[in-house]
């Protein structure tokens, strides 16, 4: 095998970087495509899909404590059912949905 020149070796770099490129557009169309086919058969949409402006969708969070009908997770601030229950000697546990 004969030696190659630096040049020559950094021509064929050159024209092996431009087919992978030619290579990868037409794989990316063709993904591309396919994934319009899924997201139109299924419906998804850019939240499903977590592309949704960064936000993230919040769990919901069963109730823990409740008093005559209202309710709190046990995250935030105390409501002020919670508050009043407390400040009349009553606990938590008294709260809690059982």
């Amino acid at each position: 095998m004969p030696t190659m020149t630096l040049s020559q070796i950094n021509a064929q770099i050159a024209e092996l970087q431009k087919q992978a490129e030619q290579i990868k557009k037409a794989e990316f169309d063709s993904i591309v495509s396919e994934m319009k086919k899924k997201i139109a058969e299924y419906g998804i949409t850019a939240r499903d899909l977590g592309l949704d402006g960064g936000k993230t969708r919040k769990s919901e969070v069963a109730p823990k404590y409740a008093k005559n009908g209202k309710t709190w997770t046990g995250r935030g601030k105390r409501p002020l059912f919670v508050q009043e229950h407390l400040a009349s000697g009553g606990s938590l546990n008294d709260l809690l949905i059982r």
